[in-house]
């Protein structure tokens, strides 16, 4: 799972930060709801601003998860064939900037065409690209799938805070030996999404996940993107 790209950590917590990665294929193993359950509990210590705690977590598993799979790739595949129907599926707010500059649309670049070309996806292979596109509609075959949601009254800051929530669940899964894959790609099908999860009126979408037993002979889940030193992201006042 990419560990020679990794330090070598003895801290606990330390492995646990970085041998998190996003994983794209998963085993079929059963994870037990006990398990869920106290990652969800463990996620809940994040902060929140004046404890606000602004997070909904819906979890679906078996049946239910199935039937979004196939409604979610029944759109997905609807708006390759007639792109109009983008209007009918936007986002609620915006994950990626308006205008891409650098050095933020370089590592987006890398980060696509290094993930394409370990699967040997080129460039103009459409049917490809959508194939492995759709993949996060079929929660890369992760037994468990994960919608997050927040009550539009909420605030911007408040997205930060669910920030460090999401990530408690991504830490504390390695833990018990569990990946995900946390994904702004459903963010496009809430309309569907929503519904079918049975959120409220007063709910937006803020990202799925997915969630399981790494299939770590997957050549996909070889691929670990590179991070920037602290160095070049770190400016020392004295």
């Amino acid at each position: 799972m990419g560990e020679a790209f990794r330090n070598e950590a003895t801290n606990p917590v330390e492995q646990a930060i970085e041998s998190r990665q996003s994983t794209r294929q998963f085993l079929p193993t059963v994870v037990p709801r006990a398990t869920l359950e106290r990652l969800l509990e463990v996620a809940s210590r994040a902060p929140s601003g004046t404890n606000t705690q602004p997070w909904k977590a819906y979890v679906l598993q078996g049946a239910s998860k199935d039937a979004l799979v196939a409604k979610v790739c029944q759109a997905h595949d609807a708006l390759r064939a007639n792109p109009a129907l983008a209007a009918e599926h936007r986002e609620e707010y915006d994950y990626y900037p308006e205008k891409w500059v650098s050095p933020y649309i370089d590592r987006r670049r890398e980060n696509g065409w290094s993930l394409y070309g370990l699967l040997g996806i080129t460039k103009g292979d459409k049917d490809k690209m959508h194939a492995q596109h759709q993949r996060n509609f079929r929660f890369f075959d992760a037994p468990v799938g994960l919608m997050f949601t927040i009550d539009r009254v909420m605030g911007r800051g408040s997205l930060m805070d669910y920030g460090m929530f999401l990530q408690n669940i991504m830490v504390a899964a390695r833990s018990h030996g569990l990946h995900t894959c946390p994904q702004a790609a459903w963010n496009g099908f809430a309309k569907i999404i929503l519904p079918h999860i049975g959120a409220g009126a007063d709910e937006m979408l803020v990202c799925g996940m997915s969630l399981g037993f790494a299939d770590e002979t997957a050549l996909v889940n070889t691929f670990c993107t590179p991070r920037v030193s602290a160095a070049e992201f770190t400016k020392w006042l004295d």
